[in-house]
Protein backbone atom coordinates (compact mmCIF):
# COMPACT_ATOMS: atom_id res chain seq x y z
CA UNK A 1 0.00 0.00 0.00
CA UNK A 2 0.93 3.40 -1.02
CA UNK A 3 2.18 5.95 2.19
CA UNK A 4 0.08 8.21 2.87
CA UNK A 5 1.76 11.49 3.30
CA UNK A 6 0.00 14.98 5.03
CA UNK A 7 1.18 18.16 4.09
CA UNK A 8 0.69 20.29 7.25
CA UNK A 9 1.35 24.11 6.82
CA UNK A 10 4.28 23.88 8.43
CA UNK A 11 5.65 21.78 5.34
CA UNK A 12 4.10 23.89 2.55
CA UNK A 13 5.92 26.34 4.17
CA UNK A 14 9.17 24.62 3.97
CA UNK A 15 8.44 23.61 0.73
CA UNK A 16 7.64 27.35 -0.71
CA UNK A 17 10.84 28.71 0.75
CA UNK A 18 12.85 25.89 -0.44
CA UNK A 19 11.25 25.52 -4.06
CA UNK A 20 8.64 28.19 -5.39
CA UNK A 21 10.42 31.63 -7.29
CA UNK A 22 7.10 32.41 -9.34
CA UNK A 23 3.96 31.78 -8.91
CA UNK A 24 3.82 29.90 -12.50
CA UNK A 25 4.10 26.22 -13.06
CA UNK A 26 2.88 23.23 -14.80
CA UNK A 27 1.35 20.10 -14.05
CA UNK A 28 2.48 16.51 -15.14
CA UNK A 29 -0.38 14.60 -17.04
CA UNK A 30 -2.72 11.93 -15.16
CA UNK A 31 -2.81 10.21 -18.26
CA UNK A 32 0.18 8.64 -20.25
CA UNK A 33 0.45 10.13 -24.47
CA UNK A 34 -1.38 7.88 -26.26
CA UNK A 35 1.35 7.67 -29.11
CA UNK A 36 4.65 7.91 -26.81
CA UNK A 37 3.38 6.60 -23.16
CA UNK A 38 4.93 9.87 -21.91
CA UNK A 39 3.22 11.94 -18.89
CA UNK A 40 3.76 15.43 -20.76
CA UNK A 41 3.40 18.78 -18.76
CA UNK A 42 1.62 21.36 -19.87
CA UNK A 43 0.72 24.72 -17.95
CA UNK A 44 -2.89 24.59 -16.54
CA UNK A 45 -5.22 27.26 -17.13
CA UNK A 46 -8.87 28.56 -15.12
CA UNK A 47 -11.81 26.62 -17.30
CA UNK A 48 -13.82 29.17 -17.86
CA UNK A 49 -11.60 32.32 -18.14
CA UNK A 50 -8.73 30.46 -19.85
CA UNK A 51 -6.21 32.83 -17.76
CA UNK A 52 -3.25 30.58 -16.31
CA UNK A 53 -3.30 29.42 -12.75
CA UNK A 54 -1.64 30.13 -10.06
CA UNK A 55 0.51 28.27 -7.50
CA UNK A 56 -0.67 28.40 -4.51
CA UNK A 57 -0.18 26.66 -0.95
CA UNK A 58 -3.44 24.14 -1.59
CA UNK A 59 -1.61 23.47 -4.65
CA UNK A 60 1.59 22.76 -3.15
CA UNK A 61 -0.38 20.43 -0.53
CA UNK A 62 -1.92 18.52 -3.34
CA UNK A 63 1.43 18.08 -4.59
CA UNK A 64 3.25 16.72 -1.46
CA UNK A 65 0.13 14.47 -0.75
CA UNK A 66 0.27 12.73 -4.37
CA UNK A 67 -2.93 14.16 -5.85
CA UNK A 68 -1.12 16.01 -8.32
CA UNK A 69 2.43 16.54 -9.46
CA UNK A 70 3.65 19.93 -10.29
CA UNK A 71 6.84 21.33 -12.22
CA UNK A 72 8.65 24.35 -11.24
CA UNK A 73 10.51 27.12 -12.58
CA UNK A 74 13.89 28.51 -11.77
CA UNK A 75 14.00 31.82 -12.82
CA UNK A 76 11.76 35.07 -11.54
CA UNK A 77 11.76 37.38 -14.70
CA UNK A 78 10.96 40.45 -12.25
CA UNK A 79 14.96 40.23 -11.25
CA UNK A 80 16.72 37.08 -12.98
CA UNK A 81 17.43 35.72 -10.39
CA UNK A 82 16.14 31.86 -8.49
CA UNK A 83 16.27 30.34 -5.13
CA UNK A 84 17.62 26.81 -6.19
CA UNK A 85 20.14 25.36 -8.97
CA UNK A 86 19.58 21.89 -9.84
CA UNK A 87 21.65 19.60 -11.67
CA UNK A 88 19.85 17.17 -13.88
CA UNK A 89 21.57 13.54 -15.22
CA UNK A 90 19.71 10.95 -16.93
CA UNK A 91 22.31 8.51 -18.69
CA UNK A 92 24.41 5.25 -17.55
CA UNK A 93 27.49 7.38 -15.69
CA UNK A 94 25.12 9.83 -14.53
CA UNK A 95 25.52 9.13 -10.96
CA UNK A 96 28.74 8.94 -10.64
CA UNK A 97 29.28 12.26 -12.40
CA UNK A 98 26.62 14.30 -9.47
CA UNK A 99 28.65 12.21 -6.75
CA UNK A 100 32.00 13.45 -8.47
CA UNK A 101 30.23 17.02 -8.73
CA UNK A 102 28.78 16.81 -5.17
CA UNK A 103 32.03 16.13 -3.48
CA UNK A 104 33.88 19.04 -5.16
CA UNK A 105 30.47 21.32 -3.89
CA UNK A 106 31.86 20.24 -0.28
CA UNK A 107 35.44 21.43 -1.06
CA UNK A 108 33.91 24.76 -1.76
CA UNK A 109 31.91 24.76 1.46
CA UNK A 110 28.43 24.53 -0.77
CA UNK A 111 25.99 21.89 0.35
CA UNK A 112 23.89 20.11 -1.66
CA UNK A 113 21.04 17.51 -2.01
CA UNK A 114 20.95 14.38 -4.57
CA UNK A 115 17.70 13.78 -5.38
CA UNK A 116 16.68 9.94 -6.77
CA UNK A 117 15.00 10.21 -10.33
CA UNK A 118 13.85 7.92 -12.77
CA UNK A 119 17.22 7.34 -14.93
CA UNK A 120 19.57 9.10 -12.50
CA UNK A 121 19.40 11.86 -10.43
CA UNK A 122 19.24 15.43 -9.49
CA UNK A 123 21.82 17.28 -7.33
CA UNK A 124 20.02 20.52 -5.67
CA UNK A 125 21.92 23.51 -4.15
CA UNK A 126 19.82 25.99 -2.39
CA UNK A 127 20.78 29.57 -2.16
CA UNK A 128 21.02 32.36 0.90
CA UNK A 129 18.64 34.36 -1.35
CA UNK A 130 17.59 34.57 -4.88
CA UNK A 131 20.88 35.18 -7.02
CA UNK A 132 21.21 36.36 -10.71
CA UNK A 133 20.68 32.76 -12.63
CA UNK A 134 23.53 33.75 -15.21
CA UNK A 135 26.20 33.62 -12.41
CA UNK A 136 24.51 30.34 -11.21
CA UNK A 137 24.86 28.45 -14.29
CA UNK A 138 28.70 30.13 -14.72
CA UNK A 139 29.52 28.54 -11.76
CA UNK A 140 28.23 25.06 -12.25
CA UNK A 141 29.39 24.34 -16.07
CA UNK A 142 33.02 26.00 -15.05
CA UNK A 143 32.59 23.44 -12.28
CA UNK A 144 31.50 20.86 -14.55
CA UNK A 145 34.05 21.44 -17.41
CA UNK A 146 37.31 21.16 -14.52
CA UNK A 147 35.54 17.92 -13.33
CA UNK A 148 34.98 16.80 -16.99
CA UNK A 149 31.50 15.90 -16.61
CA UNK A 150 29.66 16.22 -19.67
CA UNK A 151 27.54 18.89 -20.75
CA UNK A 152 24.60 18.08 -22.61
CA UNK A 153 23.86 20.62 -25.78
CA UNK A 154 27.42 21.25 -26.07
CA UNK A 155 28.12 19.36 -28.72
CA UNK A 156 27.17 16.20 -26.81
CA UNK A 157 24.03 13.95 -26.80
CA UNK A 158 24.40 13.05 -23.09
CA UNK A 159 24.92 15.01 -20.30
CA UNK A 160 23.75 16.97 -17.23
CA UNK A 161 21.36 19.84 -17.37
CA UNK A 162 21.46 22.95 -15.37
CA UNK A 163 18.61 23.99 -13.98
CA UNK A 164 18.32 27.68 -15.11
CA UNK A 165 18.66 26.82 -18.46
CA UNK A 166 19.17 30.39 -19.08
CA UNK A 167 20.80 33.47 -18.10
CA UNK A 168 17.47 36.15 -18.26
CA UNK A 169 14.38 35.52 -19.50
CA UNK A 170 11.43 37.92 -20.97
CA UNK A 171 8.78 39.16 -19.29
CA UNK A 172 6.05 36.67 -20.09
CA UNK A 173 8.37 33.98 -20.44
CA UNK A 174 8.90 31.08 -18.85
CA UNK A 175 11.97 29.36 -19.66
CA UNK A 176 12.17 25.27 -18.49
CA UNK A 177 10.19 23.93 -15.69
CA UNK A 178 11.63 21.06 -13.56
CA UNK A 179 9.44 18.65 -11.61
CA UNK A 180 8.90 19.36 -8.14
CA UNK A 181 11.00 17.30 -5.77
CA UNK A 182 8.76 15.00 -3.46
CA UNK A 183 5.72 14.52 -5.46
CA UNK A 184 4.93 10.99 -7.25
CA UNK A 185 6.25 10.66 -10.65
CA UNK A 186 3.22 9.49 -12.68
CA UNK A 187 5.33 7.98 -15.28
CA UNK A 188 7.50 5.94 -12.50
CA UNK A 189 4.10 5.90 -10.57
CA UNK A 190 6.39 6.46 -7.11
CA UNK A 191 8.13 9.48 -5.16
CA UNK A 192 11.66 9.61 -5.61
CA UNK A 193 13.90 10.87 -2.04
CA UNK A 194 16.39 12.64 -1.32
CA UNK A 195 19.45 10.73 0.01
CA UNK A 196 20.47 11.50 3.75
CA UNK A 197 16.96 11.67 5.40
CA UNK A 198 14.61 9.19 6.24
CA UNK A 199 11.48 8.60 3.55
CA UNK A 200 8.65 10.88 4.75
CA UNK A 201 7.99 14.39 3.81
CA UNK A 202 8.96 15.88 7.88
CA UNK A 203 12.14 14.18 7.64
CA UNK A 204 12.97 14.94 3.58
CA UNK A 205 12.11 18.98 3.99
CA UNK A 206 13.70 18.87 7.75
CA UNK A 207 16.68 18.16 6.27
CA UNK A 208 16.98 20.34 2.85
CA UNK A 209 15.61 23.09 5.43
CA UNK A 210 19.13 22.29 7.37
CA UNK A 211 21.60 22.87 4.29
CA UNK A 212 23.84 25.31 4.12
CA UNK A 213 22.76 28.02 1.33
CA UNK A 214 25.07 29.54 -0.81
CA UNK A 215 25.75 33.08 -0.28
CA UNK A 216 25.83 35.67 -2.86
CA UNK A 217 29.30 37.13 -1.65
CA UNK A 218 30.63 33.32 -2.41
CA UNK A 219 28.79 33.06 -5.56
CA UNK A 220 30.89 36.33 -6.98
CA UNK A 221 34.21 34.85 -5.79
CA UNK A 222 33.35 31.68 -7.73
CA UNK A 223 32.85 33.54 -10.72
CA UNK A 224 34.78 36.27 -10.58
CA UNK A 225 36.81 36.98 -13.91
CA UNK A 226 34.32 34.20 -15.38
CA UNK A 227 31.83 33.46 -18.12
CA UNK A 228 30.24 30.29 -19.30
CA UNK A 229 32.31 28.15 -21.86
CA UNK A 230 32.35 28.73 -25.35
CA UNK A 231 30.78 25.13 -26.34
CA UNK A 232 27.68 26.60 -24.74
CA UNK A 233 27.98 29.67 -25.56
CA UNK A 234 25.28 29.36 -28.24
CA UNK A 235 22.40 28.50 -25.56
CA UNK A 236 21.63 32.21 -25.78
CA UNK A 237 19.69 34.13 -23.12
CA UNK A 238 15.66 34.38 -23.97
CA UNK A 239 16.33 38.25 -23.85
CA UNK A 240 18.49 38.44 -26.79
CA UNK A 241 17.76 39.74 -29.50
CA UNK A 242 17.12 37.15 -32.71
CA UNK A 243 19.67 38.65 -34.78
CA UNK A 244 21.88 41.64 -35.25
CA UNK A 245 20.45 42.44 -38.80
CA UNK A 246 17.67 45.12 -40.03
CA UNK A 247 15.42 42.91 -39.38
CA UNK A 248 15.97 41.83 -35.33
CA UNK A 249 13.29 44.10 -34.17
CA UNK A 250 10.84 42.95 -36.39
CA UNK A 251 11.52 39.63 -35.60
CA UNK A 252 11.00 40.77 -31.63
CA UNK A 253 7.87 42.25 -32.00
CA UNK A 254 5.75 38.85 -34.10
CA UNK A 255 5.12 35.95 -31.90
CA UNK A 256 3.50 32.80 -33.32
CA UNK A 257 1.93 32.40 -30.12
CA UNK A 258 -0.19 35.45 -30.51
CA UNK A 259 -2.06 33.91 -33.79
CA UNK A 260 -2.43 30.44 -32.98
CA UNK A 261 -5.30 28.97 -30.59
CA UNK A 262 -5.94 25.50 -28.84
CA UNK A 263 -2.70 24.71 -27.48
CA UNK A 264 -1.15 21.77 -25.86
CA UNK A 265 2.08 20.90 -24.24
CA UNK A 266 3.48 17.67 -25.74
CA UNK A 267 7.40 17.26 -24.45
CA UNK A 268 9.25 20.46 -25.28
CA UNK A 269 6.77 21.92 -27.61
CA UNK A 270 3.01 23.72 -28.07
CA UNK A 271 1.28 21.49 -30.74
CA UNK A 272 -1.37 23.31 -32.59
CA UNK A 273 -3.42 23.65 -35.91
CA UNK A 274 -1.15 25.12 -38.38
CA UNK A 275 -2.55 28.38 -39.87
CA UNK A 276 -0.73 27.41 -43.60
CA UNK A 277 -2.55 23.58 -43.40
CA UNK A 278 -5.95 25.09 -42.00
CA UNK A 279 -6.15 27.53 -45.34
CA UNK A 280 -5.65 24.43 -47.49
CA UNK A 281 -8.26 22.59 -45.69
CA UNK A 282 -5.73 20.60 -43.54
CA UNK A 283 -4.58 19.21 -39.92
CA UNK A 284 -7.78 19.26 -38.96
CA UNK A 285 -5.96 17.02 -35.85
CA UNK A 286 -4.90 20.45 -35.03
CA UNK A 287 -1.25 19.23 -34.53
CA UNK A 288 1.24 20.09 -37.70
CA UNK A 289 2.18 23.00 -36.06
CA UNK A 290 5.38 22.33 -33.18
CA UNK A 291 6.40 25.42 -31.34
CA UNK A 292 9.19 25.62 -29.13
CA UNK A 293 7.91 26.56 -25.49
CA UNK A 294 11.07 27.43 -24.21
CA UNK A 295 11.40 30.04 -27.26
CA UNK A 296 8.78 30.51 -29.59
CA UNK A 297 10.64 31.77 -32.60
CA UNK A 298 11.48 28.63 -33.04
CA UNK A 299 8.36 26.67 -35.13
CA UNK A 300 7.65 24.19 -37.52
CA UNK A 301 4.83 22.44 -39.79
CA UNK A 302 5.54 18.78 -39.69
CA UNK A 303 3.29 18.72 -43.04
CA UNK A 304 5.89 21.11 -45.06
CA UNK A 305 4.62 24.34 -44.30
CA UNK A 306 7.31 26.79 -44.77
CA UNK A 307 7.59 29.82 -41.77
CA UNK A 308 6.87 31.67 -45.30
CA UNK A 309 3.65 30.36 -45.75
CA UNK A 310 2.94 30.07 -42.16
CA UNK A 311 3.74 33.70 -41.58
CA UNK A 312 1.49 35.14 -44.73
CA UNK A 313 -1.21 32.79 -43.64
CA UNK A 314 -1.52 34.92 -40.51
CA UNK A 315 -1.55 37.95 -42.17
CA UNK A 316 2.46 38.59 -40.88
CA UNK A 317 4.75 38.21 -44.11
CA UNK A 318 8.14 38.01 -43.73
CA UNK A 319 9.35 41.44 -44.89
CA UNK A 320 11.54 40.69 -48.37
CA UNK A 321 15.23 42.80 -48.03
CA UNK A 322 15.87 45.33 -50.98
CA UNK A 323 19.47 44.31 -52.12
CA UNK A 324 20.02 46.64 -54.80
Amino acid sequence: MRQRLTATPTLVKIYSELFVNRRAYTLQSMRPHAESGRHYYYRPKERASGAPLLLTEQTIADHLEGRITIGLYAINPLNQRCKWVAIDADYSTAMDDLIKLQYQLTQDRVESALEMSKRGGHLWIFLALPLLARKCRIYIHDLAQRLGVPIKGSGLAEGIEVFPKHDEIQEGAFGNALRGPLGIHRGAKRRFWFYGADYTSDAQLEFLARLRKLTEEELDQFTAGKNLPPSIAKVRAEAESVSKNGFAGEHRRFCILNYVSEKRIVGRNYVVRCPSCALAGRDRGRDNLAILVSDPRFYQCWAGCSKQMIRAAVGKPIPVRNTA
